[in-house]
């Protein structure tokens, strides 16, 4: 974690210390960005999903995703923080839900990307 960040949101510490006690890397790698001052994790936009993203994949956004943009691919999206129009968008097409239920889907990280 960042010397600087000091988080407190409960939820957060929560889903650090989920992450950091799983052996996969990706999720070392999350809870590395989640770890960061809040204004200097990500924000992905919808585009950049769209753009990014390949139909049918796992994709994870160690921060936070904002709804500017269509989503036309079926993708399964994993956030920390979503806006209600980019869960709308998501869940169109594909599938949002949060860091802490994909990693107990899916606790070895496998065929999930980050999208910084």
């Amino acid at each position: 974690m960042d010397a600087k960040a000091d988080p407190t949101n409960p939820i957060l510490l929560e889903t650090i210390e989920l992450l950091e006690e799983q052996e996969a890397p990706i999720w070392n790698e999350v809870a590395e960005n989640l770890g960061k001052v809040n204004r200097t994790r990500p924000e992905v936009n919808i585009s950049d999903i769209e753009r990014i993203a390949e139909e049918g994949e796992t994709v994870v956004v160690p921060g936070k995703v904002l709804g500017s943009g269509r989503l036309s691919k079926e993708v399964e999206v994993a956030a920390f923080k979503a806006s209600s129009s980019a869960k709308q968008h998501i869940n169109e097409n594909g599938d949002f839900k949060f860091i802490q239920d994909l990693v107990e889907e899916n606790p070895e990280g496998s065929e999930v990307r980050i999208v910084k």
